[in-house]
């Protein structure tokens, strides 16, 4: 169950990372955000990180195994890279539809996939 519970928390904390780090691209768009400074834009995404945290070191204290969790070191981070691909992926189609996934972002996404299976195998 352990597991379970880090991945959905991983999932939530890469949710709040992606909308930290790239949300702010679509300002210029939302009235009042579009003439904000650099340094307000900045502490915006601050206080939305604050949020990927929350949920980040919960999910890697329960899911390092040195914790009592079920994922090494090594695994946890490599669990994450792909939810944050994976999160980076729907968030980039669906708002911003100018950016095109293409055959060599499918093939690099495999060899995540491929990295994942490599790290887990025994």
């Amino acid at each position: 169950m352990n597991s379970i519970y880090t991945i959905l928390l991983l999932v939530a904390s890469n949710t709040f990372m992606t909308f930290a780090w790239y949300g702010h691209l679509k300002f210029k768009e939302l009235k009042g955000f579009d003439n904000l400074s650099l340094l307000a834009i900045i502490l915006i995404s601050w206080g939305v990180a604050f949020f990927e945290y929350c949920f980040q070191v919960p999910a890697n204290r329960i899911g390092y195994n040195g914790n009592g969790g079920s994922f090494s070191l090594v695994e946890l981070k490599v669990i994450q890279e792909v939810i944050t691909l994976t999160v980076f992926t729907i968030f980039s189609v669906i708002l911003f539809k100018n950016e095109t996934l293409k055959l060599n972002h499918f093939i690099g996404f495999g060899f995540l996939v491929l990295a994942v299976y490599f790290i887990f195998k025994k």
